[in-house]
């Protein structure tokens, strides 16, 4: 008898945890749904998909993406024709190149670069500046203000990524917009597979937006206003 007795409390506190759990899953559920409609919803009147309707900024920021070599990835030389179709258009003054180029082999805003110098005659010299840091979006951020001095800005990125840009953009101060790029020339599977990776970097980003990280790292200022080739490699 003492035995059943102590066999049902054992099931009974098994049973409490097991619901603790789930209602703790449930929570974190709720939580990042929460996070990823209300960045989306927060953003919704600074993100434009026709060139036509975006404002005019000082700056045209692109973020960097995955390079083999001094080669674009198709989601990456996307952004960097993004870029200088906006800058071509006369919405941005000065292009800032932001990317990881944390190792001396792997280099993603130098091939960005040599892009867009083979294919932007248009664009002076001076005006291209090259964020070698951009390590992450809160990182481009963060260093396009503290470092390069960057007030009002153009984002240009696929559309499941701007939303989170123009969020951690704007939490830092920035007058930021966003061009958001069509991936309808992308697969399903592919574009299934951003969906769901930044579903939880959504939540990351919010993160950030409130504990406000430094970035890896920082360095001297640049002003944007400056010669962008002393930012070359």
């Amino acid at each position: 008898m003492l035995c059943a007795v102590e066999n049902c409390m054992k099931n009974i506190k098994h049973m409490r945890i097991v619901k603790a759990l789930f209602a703790i899953i449930r929570g974190m559920v709720l939580v990042s749904l929460l996070v990823n409609m209300g960045m989306v919803f927060a953003v919704r009147n600074y993100v434009y998909t026709d060139i036509a309707e975006v404002p005019p900024r000082t700056v045209v920021l692109v973020l960097g993406a995955h390079v083999t070599g001094t080669r674009l990835s198709s989601v990456l030389q996307d952004r960097v024709e993004g870029g200088m179709r906006l800058m071509e258009s006369g919405k941005g003054e000065k292009l800032l190149l932001s990317g990881d180029h944390g190792r001396k082999d792997y280099n993603e805003v130098g091939a960005m670069r040599l892009y867009v110098l083979a294919n932007a005659p248009f664009i002076q010299h001076e005006d291209i500046f090259l964020d070698h840091a951009g390590f992450s979006t809160w990182d481009s951020m963060f260093r396009a203000r503290d470092v390069f001095q960057v007030k009002d800005l153009i984002i240009v990125t696929q559309e499941f990524h701007i939303s989170r840009a123009v969020a951690m953009a704007r939490s830092l101060g920035l007058d930021a917009v966003g061009y958001a790029l069509s991936q309808e020339h992308f697969s399903r599977r592919t574009v299934r597979f951003w969906q769901f990776r930044e579903y939880f970097a959504r939540v990351r980003g919010f993160f950030s937006i409130v504990f406000r990280p430094r970035p890896r790292f920082l360095g001297d200022l640049i002003p944007i206003t400056g010669d962008g080739r002393v930012t070359w490699d």
